[in-house]
């Protein structure tokens, strides 16, 4: 009994799967033609309002005049907080997700998921309503000469089905999901960016010797999509000896485009950006046809929180992503001014030195 409960769990789960593959094509959002935009403000859990306050001080002052003239809407969005999403046992509350979806683009600030039960992130699910298959995450090392940006899945994989698997009497099975469709836009996303921006590498990463399946099917797909860019070379690597590659610095500098499934994709972007300063400084886009998502790549702090060090949280992480959101909605000028201030600003958030994220947020704005 218990078996055929599980057959059945599964067979639901394969059939809305193949209608999420069949339903992935959406018009592609065109900036240059809205005459508004709307940046919905998603605060979040534990240092997110610390963070997300100085990233909109900096977003009010980059984008003065747009925001007078109304052709930029910047809407506070109330209720993706744990204790909401908690007590109404959704990861994102209806009236939330209608909110949003109002909007163009979200800047938002880490959420706190559960450990254990079956609440799943918040993350994942606004990825899949949102359809925000790509994830794309800079990393920039350069007394190194490092440039690397990874594109990860972001709808699929182990993350997709990872609160709704199977549990029976001392078993527990979870389940991993790769598309033909899903896999090719990710992998044109990076040959695309790589063909745009000069790079003449794409590293696909995965454990295809072992998941033949799924991460075989990862590969041979982005290796089909390759064949369109004959003048990109294409390297594979099995994810454990590319999470050791990023240390080797004999060859980490030859490394430019990242292209890899989700779970490989958010352990090693935790890596690179550890590499490049800590997670505090790295920013994370998430972007679909339709809506894009921006976000620091760290989560809440809690500890930070419980210690009574919020205020002294980074928020490098954050207006990164807030750099990237600009480029994305083609405010390039913006994007640009707002990242050579993070380059050239030198000191930290430092509770030695008693900098907090708000007096971090102080010096940069006059850099700006």
């Amino acid at each position: 009994m218990d078996i055929q409960k599980a057959c059945d769990a599964f067979r639901c789960l394969l059939e809305e799967q193949l209608r999420r593959a069949q339903n992935m094509n959406q018009e592609k959002t065109d900036f240059s033609q809205k005459e508004s935009i709307t940046i919905g403000i998603i605060d979040g859990d534990g240092i997110g309002p610390v963070i997300m306050s100085q990233a909109v001080r900096v977003l009010e002052k980059l984008l003065q005049p747009q925001i007078s003239a109304g052709k930029i809407i910047l809407k506070k969005i109330e209720g993706l907080t744990i204790e909401n999403r908690m007590a109404l046992s959704q990861a994102v509350p209806e009236d939330v997700l209608t909110q949003i979806k109002t909007c163009d683009v979200l800047l938002k600030g880490p959420t706190t998921t559960p450990m254990g039960g079956n609440m799943e992130s918040a993350n994942v699910t606004l990825r899949r309503e949102l359809d925000l298959y790509a994830n794309i995450r800079p990393v920039s090392i350069p007394e190194e000469n490092i440039q690397w940006i990874f594109f990860r899945e972001n709808t699929e994989g182990e993350y997709v089905l990872g609160s709704r698997g199977v549990e029976l009497p001392g078993l527990a099975m979870d389940f991993k999901v790769t598309t033909d469709a899903g896999t090719r836009r990710i992998a044109q996303a990076a040959f695309q960016y790589a063909k745009n921006n000069g790079k003449n590498r794409v590293s696909i990463v995965t454990k295809a010797n072992i998941m033949k399946k799924t991460d075989g099917k990862f590969t041979a797909i982005c290796h089909e999509v390759a064949k369109d860019y004959p003048d990109i070379s294409v390297d594979d690597w099995y994810i454990d000896i590319m999470t050791a590659n990023l240390v080797n610095p004999a060859i980490r500098n030859q490394f430019q485009v990242v292209l890899l499934p989700n779970l490989y994709g958010d352990i090693i972007t935790d890596e690179a950006a550890q590499l490049q300063g800590g997670v505090g400084t790295a920013g994370s886009a998430n972007v679909g046809d339709r809506y894009a998502m921006f976000e620091a790549i760290h989560g809440s702090a809690p500890r930070l929180m419980e210690e009574g060090l919020g205020d002294y949280a980074d928020p490098r992480s954050i207006l990164q992503a807030t750099a990237m959101l600009l480029r994305h909605i083609l405010c390039t000028d913006a994007a640009q001014t707002l990242e050579n201030a993070l380059q050239t600003q030198q000191e930290t958030v430092d509770v030695t030195k008693g900098i907090t994220c708000q007096s971090y947020t102080d010096a940069l704005l006059k850099l700006l």
